[in-house]
């Protein structure tokens, strides 16, 4: 569970983003940080039985830093007002797909599946669709998956994709440029005690579609 203490920061992080406040107020973000990853070892310890390779990972490799990448963006704000966390057998910087968990207060999430791929995976991941509709129709009509996953976000081009046609069944998921199926998480949940058994119960409801999409990768 998140200590109210983790949250607490994040907020006041996001009302004085800049440098000189977070120099002044570094060891609340130790602290934060260092709750955010007992958060997920203890998610780890409980999918060790069913998903090993996910428990294998320190847990403090799993999550991104804090410091924003500024040189692009209009927004020169220097830090995100967030933890994320992804998850999967290929570690953090993996391109297949995984589990990601972001903590912010008010818009937590959990995400499973595989986000932006490059044009080379897209294109595989579109034909595993396309030759296994019907499975992947089975695993997220699935009730186990269903019970955590009720939306799906990431891009949607406008366009056909290139070798399809306007009657293919799964062309609602072929013109998807991610494949993220999410689950809210209200900071209420994320302070309860136990709410690792129950993100565990989510992600191991995921993995068989996170195994489809890495068969493109395979």
């Amino acid at each position: 569970m998140l200590q109210a203490a983790t949250f607490s920061f994040l907020s006041q992080l996001a009302a004085n983003n800049h440098k000189e406040w977070f120099d002044a107020h570094r060891k609340a973000y130790q602290d934060a940080r260092a709750d955010a990853i007992q958060l997920v070892t203890g998610l780890q310890k409980e999918l060790s039985g069913e998903l090993p390779e996910l428990a294998a990972q320190p847990a403090k490799d799993a999550f991104f830093r804090i410091f924003r990448d500024v040189r692009f963006s209009k927004n020169k704000t220097p830090y995100k007002t967030h933890f994320g966390a992804y998850l999967s057998r290929g570690g953090r910087k993996w391109e297949g797909a995984g589990y990601y968990l972001h903590l912010e207060p008010g818009k937590s999430f959990l995400g499973a599946g595989m986000w932006q791929p490059q044009p080379a995976l897209l294109k595989a991941v579109r034909q595993e669709l396309d030759y296994n509709w019907e499975e992947w129709q089975g695993l997220i009509n699935h009730p186990a998956f269903k019970k955590h996953f009720k939306s799906w976000e990431g891009e949607v081009q406008k366009t056909i994709p290139k070798g399809y046609d306007a009657g293919n069944p799964a062309l609602d998921f072929l013109k998807r440029k991610s494949f993220i199926a999410t689950l809210p998480l209200s900071d209420d949940i994320l302070s309860n005690a136990g709410i690792e058994k129950k993100l565990a119960a989510a992600l191991k409801a995921a993995a068989s579609m996170v195994a489809f999409l890495n068969r493109a990768l395979d």
